[in-house]
């Protein structure tokens, strides 16, 4: 028998800790516990992986997954999940028929979309399934006040002839991570006008409102019928609180191998630009990820970057370049092959989504949903680490 070696371990690695969605999940739902739980799971599970953290969350209690698009909401259904999706960002050119045929709930924000929609489903001979959507005052998705007569007549008119079922009213908060925000009650206040209008079409629709941040405020005349959260899902807190002071756990660990090893001496000038030149003799450590991978260039603009090496929290130093990250070791004994962490859930002292977020003036959303293969290998991990 022909000897076949184990494979090397991965360069790169997004590890995903499933378990810590789980809890996140259950988390969310003591928070609302009289609404159903729709966990979104776009962009790729926010870089996390759609099909293994739906599943995760379908199995702690959610009941419904988000996505934007149409090719997201089918991936799910390859992907062997049949609970109710919805999709909510599309175009009116777009074909609807595979994911009326799936079963795919749709969102629906215009005549024009719904005529779209309901083409899709007289191609398919099924019922498409119908969120109908109101902008409450975010100005992007969603019907106006002024246009919503008109969309909910013509919603009504196709549930007559039975080419559709309106499932729902909803819309989204365009301050739903700022507690006490006067936008929330108005927009609340709005949505449920539009759902009175709709109702009064003799249409039975659910309502659903709020996101990570409003589900945690604990305020029942936001989570209505269902919640929506999203990067909580995946343990980065909406109010940016840190890790020990949050409920929730960061599912994600950015890590990498150690590629080389080398002495350099006193003087000697590190990456592009030389912004860096060793002050002593010292030990460089290269790492083979860089903005290619999601470490962005600007990370270590002033030299501030850490990454836990050898159970220490060690600098970047140098230009981060596309594929490479080189790390000051002194005279500490690390080796090729030794993994570094560059961030994850902070418990071993790791820097975390959140402190990158705050390095680079952005949030802990772009962080994760940057981290990008296919030179950064997925790993999902059942139990926590």
């Amino acid at each position: 028998m022909q000897f076949v070696p184990d494979a090397p371990p991965p360069r790169a690695e997004a590890v995903v800790d499933l378990a810590a969605v789980r809890h996140n999940v259950g988390v969310l739902r003591a928070a609302a516990p009289d609404s159903a739980l729709m966990a979104v799971v776009k962009a790729d599970g926010y870089g996390h992986g759609a099909v293994a953290v739906g599943s995760a969350a379908l199995a702690a209690g959610a009941t419904w997954l988000g996505v934007c698009t149409l090719e997201e909401a089918l991936a799910l259904r390859a992907g062997g999940i049949d609970a109710p999706v919805l999709s909510w960002l599309h175009v009116p050119t777009d074909d609807f028929t595979e994911a009326v045929a799936a079963g795919i709930d749709l969102s629906v924000g215009s005549v024009a979309h719904l005529d779209a929609v309901l083409a899709g489903a007289r191609a398919a001979g099924r019922t498409a399934r119908l969120h109908l959507k109101i902008d409450t005052g975010l100005s992007r998705g969603g019907a106006q006040p002024a246009q919503w007569a008109d969309l909910v007549d013509a919603a009504a008119k196709a549930v007559a002839e039975g080419t559709a079922e309106v499932v729902a009213v909803f819309s989204h908060l365009s301050h739903g991570d700022t507690p006490g925000h006067p936008t929330l009650d108005l927009q609340a206040e709005r949505l449920t006008t539009a759902w009175q209008a709709a109702r009064d079409r003799g249409l039975h629709p659910i309502r659903h409102l709020a996101n990570s941040g409003a589900t945690l405020m604990r305020r029942p005349e936001l989570a209505l019928d269902l919640v929506r959260p999203g990067i909580a899902v995946y343990g980065l807190d909406p109010y940016d609180r840190p890790v020990a002071q949050s409920p929730l756990r960061p599912a994600m660990r950015l890590q990498a191998r150690v590629a080389l090893v080398k002495r350099v001496p006193a003087g000697e000038g590190v990456a592009y630009g030389h912004e860096w030149v060793a002050p002593v003799e010292t030990t460089l450590a290269l790492l083979p990820v860089g903005y290619a991978d999601g470490v962005p260039r600007r990370l270590n603009r002033d030299g501030r970057m850490r990454v836990l090496l050898g159970g220490e929290l060690r600098p970047a130093v140098g230009r981060i370049s596309m594929d490479q990250v080189v790390v000051d070791c002194g005279d500490a004994p690390v080796a090729e092959g030794d993994l570094a962490v560059l961030f994850g859930s902070g418990a071993d002292g790791e820097p975390t989504a959140q402190d990158w977020a705050d390095e680079l003036g952005t949030i802990h959303y772009e962080v994760v949903t940057g981290v990008r293969g296919p030179r950064v290998t997925r790993v999902v991990r059942e139990e926590p680490w």
